[in-house]
């Protein structure tokens, strides 16, 4: 292995445990502060360390959108701002596996999406795993039986997870609009309008009673988690991922990332929570079912076959 690829790994590893650990973090700080506030602290405070980092790294004119300001803003407020305002607001409905299975399935996703807008239908080896990661996730959610495994509490919440999961979806979809720009400009002038979305949302949601404003106690109380979230789950693991994917290559990223579920659920075995054998069982459905497809298209991508 070489030195760049090792440390290509390493980097990326950091970003998967980063974000595995997110979701059980998120879930303890909305005890106290609600999720649009949560959201809108997480990337304001992102963005704002974000913006001088990228100007000094690219030069001033990264920050510059070149006519393309509103359909930058658009994938950034649902990238940016409607996918984690969903995921959050779902994550405090239901539990932090849930979330983090849910969200792994997002590559099966955006297969699923290419094929039905763009025509490109997955080679018959994804589209199995896919049913196979599907059929992982009903067991985690119902526990092997729809009719005793879930609350409507639950099921809201994992509805709004996988809302979330989708916008993502469509906001990866949308980086090929914007080829002509590096993934770190794409990233922070779609991160701009998102954060902005995310401090009107929480604003807007105050007098609607679905939220309110915390107060300084409230947020203290809960700062290591929220600066986990701001610098840790934005800032920290977007760097190491980009830098780890360009070492590595996205394949090899991709593969790493179906490790997130595995880092979620072990966060919530050491918080106290048991598993049933049917959960863990639709979990490992889940990792092998994604792991076996990406080793796939790794295999294909070396010998130079499609898909």
């Amino acid at each position: 292995m070489s030195e760049r690829f090792a440390q290509g790994v390493a980097l990326t590893l950091v970003a998967v445990l980063v974000w595995g650990a997110q979701f059980p973090i998120a879930k303890s700080a909305f005890a106290a502060v609600d999720p649009y506030h949560v959201s809108a602290l997480r990337y304001g405070l992102a963005t704002l360390a974000l913006v001088p980092l990228v100007a000094w790294h690219e030069g001033p004119t990264v920050l510059r959108y070149y006519g393309r300001l509103w359909p930058a803003s658009l994938l950034g407020v649902i990238g940016m701002t409607a996918s984690p305002l969903l995921v959050f607001t779902g994550l405090a409905l239901t539990r932090a596996e849930h979330a983090a299975i849910i969200v792994s399935l997002q590559p099966s996703m955006t297969a699923v999406v290419n094929w039905r807008v763009r025509g490109r239908r997955p080679a018959n080896f994804t589209l199995g795993c896919m049913l196979v990661a599907f059929a992982g996730v009903v067991l985690v959610v119902t526990k092997g039986d729809p009719a005793l495994g879930m609350s409507r509490r639950e099921v809201a919440g994992d509805a709004l997870v996988l809302l979330g999961a989708m916008c993502w979806v469509v906001y990866t979809l949308g980086t090929e609009s914007f080829r002509g720009w590096s993934a770190l400009k794409f990233t922070i002038l779609t991160l701009i309008p998102g954060s902005v979305g995310l401090a009107l949302a929480a604003a807007l949601a105050v007098p609607f009673g679905l939220a309110h404003v915390p107060t300084w106690p409230e947020v203290a109380s809960v700062g290591a988690e929220l600066a986990f979230l701001a610098v840790g789950g934005v800032l920290l693991a977007m760097i190491c991922w980009n830098a780890g994917t360009r070492r590595i290559g996205a394949l090899n990223s991709m593969l790493l990332l179906n490790l997130v579920p595995i880092v979620t659920f072990s966060m919530r075995f050491l918080q106290g929570q048991r598993f049933l054998p049917v959960e863990l069982a639709g979990a490992a459905l889940v990792v092998g079912a994604l792991a076996a497809n990406n080793l796939r298209l790794r295999r294909r991508y070396a010998h130079g076959a499609p898909g």
